[in-house]
């Protein structure tokens, strides 16, 4: 319950999209930030309206660091053992403040028949899965 409510807290301090100045001007700029750097440069002045600066100000709390969308931390899973290993240890992340659960994530590079056996194995363990494989 407590991940839920930080969930929502993280939902509602939403911070802004940081995109690199002048991106709409010239096709060959890329959305990605960049720090402004001209000596006249509107947005390295702060004018408001020219868009939001990265600041260490927009950084979440600790506890809300790396964590899903879900409000669990994720942990990439290459086979059954590592399944194994991560139902005995349990909620993980006690030294973050506080037990956060887990859900496991398979490597991308798994194939198909040791894919469907970790599955298998996560239901049978009750862990969530996060890119489970439709069956078509």
């Amino acid at each position: 319950m407590k991940c839920l409510e930080e969930r929502k807290n993280m939902k509602s301090r939403r911070k802004p999209k940081f995109e690199r100045y002048g991106w709409r001007k010239k096709k060959k700029l890329s959305k990605s930030w960049r720090r402004p750097r001209g000596a006249d440069n509107k947005m390295r002045l702060h004018i408001a309206a020219k868009g939001a600066m990265v600041k260490v100000g927009y950084r979440r709390k600790k506890a809300e660091r790396g964590l899903h969308p879900l409000g669990v931390r994720e942990v990439l899973v290459f086979n059954t053992n590592d399944l194994a290993s991560l139902a005995k240890a349990g909620s993980v992340g006690a030294r973050r403040g506080g037990t956060v659960e887990c859900a496991a994530r398979i490597a991308s590079g798994v194939g198909r028949r040791k894919r469907e056996q970790i599955e298998e194995e996560a239901t049978a363990l009750g862990i969530k899965m996060l890119n489970p494989k439709v069956a078509t």
